[in-house]
């Protein structure tokens, strides 16, 4: 995740990164695995001329590759609050 996020704030965009739907153009997922877990971090790129982390976790939800509800509302969060204080 860190090559990834590396990357980003180098202004490119890492193979291993991925727009997140319904967010909007610069947000972006990085889903790596480790040991049988799943690990998920979400960015946003185009806030200013930072990369700013959203959201990092683990996913635990064993309802196949999308992202729980409660995660997304997380980000929506965090997302809405990072875009109200950089105005």
């Amino acid at each position: 995740m860190l090559d990834a996020l590396s990357v980003a704030a180098e202004g490119g965009k890492s193979g291993k990164a991925e727009p997140l739907n319904g967010f909007g153009a610069g947000v972006f997922e990085v889903a790596m695995q480790k040991r049988g877990d799943a690990f998920r971090a979400i960015y946003a790129v185009q806030i200013g001329e930072d990369v700013w982390v959203l959201h990092v976790f683990q996913k635990t939800s064993k309802s196949g590759i999308a992202m729980p509800k409660a995660e997304m509302d997380v980000v929506r969060e965090r997302l809405q609050r990072l875009k109200e204080a950089l105005r």
